[in-house]
């Protein structure tokens, strides 16, 4: 059955009407880093299978993955397992009900965020 009122209808808020929250940006980067670290993994995955099957399939995987650029992989993917590990405990606290008002809910977003930077220096420093 046709809609008859489709034009006179308003239409859905667009993401250019809204101003971005913390909330809602550290969200996106908790999905973005989710899959991020998908590449990182696969990297990983390659090296072991590499690693596994001859000399010269693992100096392929061990110098792509020693490079600067695999350095430079793992480094981001580091700081994106430390960051979705933080915004996922944060999460576990807002699913118990707890610093769901803006001002803490925004604490916790900041905290997420210098949490990983500096857990993500600590690690790399570490190791």
């Amino acid at each position: 059955m046709a809609d008859v009122n489709r034009g006179n209808r308003p239409l859905s808020p667009h993401l250019t009407i809204y101003r971005p929250q913390l909330t809602s940006m550290t969200s996106i980067l908790t999905r973005i880093t989710g899959n991020a670290m998908l590449i990182a993994a696969l990297l990983i995955v390659w090296w072991f299978l590499a690693a596994s099957t001859s000399p010269e399939a693992f100096e392929t995987a061990n110098g792509f993955i020693t490079s600067w650029f695999g350095d430079l992989i793992m480094f981001f993917s580091l700081l994106g397992m430390w960051y979705h590990t933080l915004a996922g405990i944060r999460h576990l606290i807002w699913d118990n009900g707890y610093a769901l008002d803006i001002p803490t809910a925004e604490k916790l977003g900041w905290a997420a965020l210098g949490g990983s930077v500096l857990l993500t220096i600590i690690t790399a420093l570490i190791i």
